[in-house]
């Protein structure tokens, strides 16, 4: 019996099985009730009782190892299926609906490059900021309205860390750490504290422009903002300057654009003035450039903002700030061509 069950033993260690069905074959002729097993369990009674002890390890060794490797079988098996994969990798990809860009990426990206051809570079910096990039750089005054938490979106028990509210603060950054000719352009997201409405949001994106050199003057910004907005609504835009007032620039001005819907004749969309603002603008005050470190006495320069929203209605007439940030894949699809 100890012969039989040593043959049995090299039989086991040999044992293999392409497929799952080979794999039940071997448990059913080893391990079942009426396999090889089972049939030497029951032959054990009529073993001579002073041979019953060592017949009985070899028995039990037998029926260990061929456990074992059925199970080590299985396993394989199991492995196998897992990393399996049960459809073509060859075969053409399922049709998939296209996206496209986001309106206010595709108007930004068009900001940017009409810029980049004047040879301004873009700059960034970071959304939470402290007050005298914001404001103190700034030249805006200790009791300026800006700095109430009706407009400004503060750190709470940090009341010097504020949520930027204009990517100006990215300009006495770059004009802190560089010295001019500066050319930049500051795109970004800023956040004022408003009710959120189809006109308003407490976010939303700006574009911002910088340029410092020596005898920069209001006519290179004009003739600057002649170009953008050809560029940007056409030949025949026509622009305007208004004088305004921001802390940072002197002498300020608002900027129109004759609408492009009614061609400057009169509309509901331009209010039928024929003029749409589209940006503020000026000469940098000569009291931001000192508190930046550069040399009022030597070097001037002009800055100019504008929302990318504003521009992103006027190009696409988007009646609800909302649908920018809401995500409606409906809303998005109309842009699919426009890239």
């Amino acid at each position: 019996m100890i012969d039989r069950i040593k043959s049995l033993l090299k039989e086991v260690e040999e044992l293999k099985a392409a497929n799952a069905d080979e794999l039940e074959a071997l448990r059913i002729r080893y391990l079942s009730k009426k396999g090889e097993v089972s049939q030497l369990m029951n032959d054990f009674r009529n073993v001579a009782s002073e041979q019953k002890r060592e017949v009985g390890q070899y028995l039990n060794q037998l029926k260990e190892q061929a456990q074992q490797k059925i199970n080590d079988l299985r396993d394989h098996f199991a492995d196998n299926e897992a990393g399996t994969v049960d459809f073509d990798l060859t075969r053409t990809a399922y049709p998939l609906p296209s996206g496209t860009r986001h309106p206010l990426s595709i108007v930004r990206q068009e900001i940017c490059d009409i810029f980049g051809r004047l040879g301004f570079s873009i700059a960034e910096g970071p959304e939470i900021e402290d007050d005298w990039h914001v404001f103190s750089s700034l030249n805006f005054a200790a009791d300026h309205p800006a700095r109430d938490m009706q407009d400004t979106f503060f750190i709470l028990h940090h009341p010097d860390i504020v949520l930027r509210t204009h990517t100006s603060s990215v300009q006495t950054r770059v004009m802190e750490k560089q010295q001019p000719p500066i050319r930049i352009i500051c795109p970004g997201r800023v956040y004022r504290n408003e009710a959120i409405s189809y006109r308003a949001h407490c976010f939303f994106h700006q574009v911002e422009a910088l340029y410092v050199d020596r005898d920069v003057s209001f006519a290179d910004l004009k003739q600057a903002l002649l170009f953008f907005a050809k560029e940007l609504f056409g030949t025949d835009t026509k622009i305007r300057l208004r004088p305004s007032y921001f802390p940072f620039t002197e002498p300020s001005a608002e900027m129109d654009i004759s609408c492009n819907l009614c061609g400057g004749k009169g509309c509901p969309f331009c209010k039928h003035t024929g003029w749409v603002e589209i940006l503020g603008c000026g000469m940098v005050h000569p009291n931001v450039l000192d508190n930046c470190g550069i040399d009022s006495q030597i070097y001037s320069g002009y800055a100019l903002g504008m929302g990318i929203e504003r521009i992103t209605n006027l190009k696409y007439q988007v009646t609800d700030l909302r649908l920018f940030s809401e995500n409606d894949v409906r809303f998005l699809r109309q842009f699919k061509s426009a890239h």
